[in-house]
């Protein structure tokens, strides 16, 4: 069972690994061993996910679902199955909890006196300057 936190528990039976040879360099192991691990959650049919999480789940990973509802995370970064069995489990465990926490709703605020003052003198300031660049008139 992966423990994501307090309110999200996903069971081992919603994912599927599949293991092949991993690329890069690596010598002769990497010929011979199927070390690079490719786990596929079944999203679509898990309801470990409560509703809210679910959606910003939708909203920032729709992409990376395939039609029939599999998210697909794939790690080659150790030597063994094992590891990068973990390791999978680990980056999908960072991405429910980037999305189990709601986004802060920013309020807005108008620019304060001292910044309205700042950009009124930083304009008269460049159009100072671009009236230095011109030539003089025949009547100054």
């Amino acid at each position: 069972m992966l423990f994501v936190n307090d309110r999200i528990q996903i069971e081992d039976t919603e994912f599927e690994f599949a293991f092949s040879r991993s690329s890069g360099p690596g010598g002769q192991n990497v010929n011979k061993v199927n070390s690079r691990a490719t786990m596929s959650w079944k999203f679509s049919k898990s309801s470990a996910l409560p509703a809210d999480v679910r959606e910003r789940f939708l909203q920032r990973y729709e992409k990376k679902l395939t039609r029939d509802g599999l998210f697909q995370i794939s790690s080659q970064r150790y030597r063994d199955q094992g590891r990068n069995v973990a390791d999978c489990l680990s980056k999908l465990r960072d991405i429910i909890l980037s999305v189990s926490i709601p986004p802060v709703q920013r309020k807005a605020t108008k620019p304060g006196a001292g910044a309205r003052q700042r950009r009124l003198t930083d304009k008269k300031v460049t159009s100072q300057h671009k009236q230095n660049r011109r030539r003089p008139s025949m009547n100054d």
